[in-house]
C-alpha cells in the first residue's frame, strides 16, 4: 500500500463520509504528511501497514525535540489517530497502531477578550474617508454582532441576509447551517456598505451573492480579515493580541456575562458541543458566583 494512495483515500473520505471542510481537510492531510517526512527520513520505504506503535512514539518524541507546543502535538497526533482509524474501517490493515499512542496533557487556554469599550474603539478606529472603510465597518460590527467564524464571514451571501426577521444565515462547519440574530447596528452598516461602496464594484460572476468583496469586486480572504484587524489594533495601541476570532470570543462572553442561557449561546456559535461552549463561563467569575448564589440549594 502506497502513501499517497492511502493519503487520496483518506481525503475521499474526510470530503464525502464526514463533510469536513476543505480547510480541515488540509489541516489532516499536512499532519499525515510529517509522519510521511519523517518516517521515510528515519525509517526506509516503511508502507503506513507496517507501521507500529514504536515508530509513532519515534515520531512524537521527533516533535517534542522540536519544541512543538503540546496543543499542536495533541492535534497532530489527532490527525494521525484518524488516519489509522481510516485504515482499519476500510481493512486496509488488520490492527490499529494508534490504539496505545498517547497525546500531551493540554490545559484549556481561555481566550483573549475584549470589552465593549474596546470593541467600540478598534470599529470607531475605521477610516471612513477610505473607499473601502465602510465594508471594514460593516465586516467587524457583523463579526461581532452575529459571533462568526472568520471562514463564515467571508463565506456570508447577500441572499442569506433577513433583516426583516433580524436574522442571517450561517454556513458553518461541515456546511451546517444555522440562523444568527443580527444587530440593528450591524444591519445599519451592511445597508450603508450595500447601497455604497459594493455598488461601485465590477463584481465577478463567482462573487455575485458574496456579501464582501475585494475591490477586484472577489470574495475577501480569510488573511485579508486578519490583516484589517491587526491593523487597527496598532493603529489605537492595543496591546492584546486580536485576532476576527477575538471578535467571537467577546460576543459569546458578553452573552454569558449578561446572563444567556448556555444553550442559545451553544446554538449561536454552532458549537456541536456544549463543553467547549462552556470555556466562556471561566471568563465571568462574577456571573458564576451569581448563578451559584441564586439556584444552588445550599445558597
Amino acid at each position: 500500500m502506497k502513501w499517497e494512495d492511502s493519503k487520496k483515500g483518506f481525503e475521499n473520505f474526510l470530503r464525502l463520509e464526514k463533510s469536513l471542510s476543505q480547510n480541515s481537510i488540509a489541516a489532516y492531510v499536512n499532519d499525515i504528511n510529517k509522519l510521511m517526512v519523517f518516517l521515510e527520513g528515519n525509517f526506509k520505504k516503511l508502507a503506513p501497514e507496517k507501521v507500529k506503535l514504536n515508530h509513532l512514539r519515534s515520531f512524537v518524541e521527533h516533535l517534542n525535540d522540536r519544541g512543538v507546543s503540546p496543543r499542536t502535538q495533541a492535534r497532530t497526533i489527532s490527525g494521525i489517530k484518524s488516519f489509522f482509524k481510516y485504515l482499519l474501517i476500510e481493512g486496509k490493515i488488520q490492527g490499529d497502531p494508534t490504539t496505545l499512542l498517547e497525546s500531551p496533557k493540554i490545559g484549556r487556554k481561555l481566550p483573549d477578550v475584549l470589552t465593549m469599550e474596546e470593541i467600540d474603539t478598534i470599529i470607531d478606529a475605521v477610516d471612513l474617508e477610505k473607499p473601502e472603510g465602510q465594508r471594514n465597518k460593516a465586516m467587524l460590527e457583523t463579526l461581532y454582532s452575529c459571533g462568526l467564524r472568520v471562514s463564515e464571514l467571508v463565506n456570508l451571501k447577500v441572499t442569506n441576509l433577513f433583516f426583516e426577521q433580524g436574522f442571517v444565515k450561517v454556513e458553518g462547519k461541515s456546511e451546517k447551517e444555522r440562523l444568527v440574530p443580527v444587530s440593528e447596528k450591524a444591519v445599519v452598516e451592511i445597508n450603508k456598505y450595500l447601497n455604497g461602496y459594493r455598488k461601485t464594484l465590477r463584481i465577478s460572476p463567482e462573487s455575485e451573492n458574496v456579501l464582501f468583496l475585494n475591490r477586484r469586486g472577489k470574495k475577501l480572504s480569510r488573511v485579508m480579515i486578519f490583516t484589517i484587524i491587526k491593523n487597527l489594533a496598532q493603529k489605537v495601541g492595543m496591546d492584546k493580541k486580536i485576532s476576527p476570532h477575538t471578535f467571537r470570543h467577546s460576543f459569546a462572553t458578553h452573552l454569558i456575562s449578561g446572563g444567556a442561557d448556555l444553550r442559545a449561546v451553544q446554538e449561536m456559535l454552532g458549537h456541536e458541543s456544549i463543553l467547549t461552549t462552556e470555556i466562556y463561563t471561566h471568563l465571568d467569575r462574577d456571573y458564576l458566583k451569581s448563578t451559584i448564589s441564586q439556584f444552588h440549594p445550599r445558597s
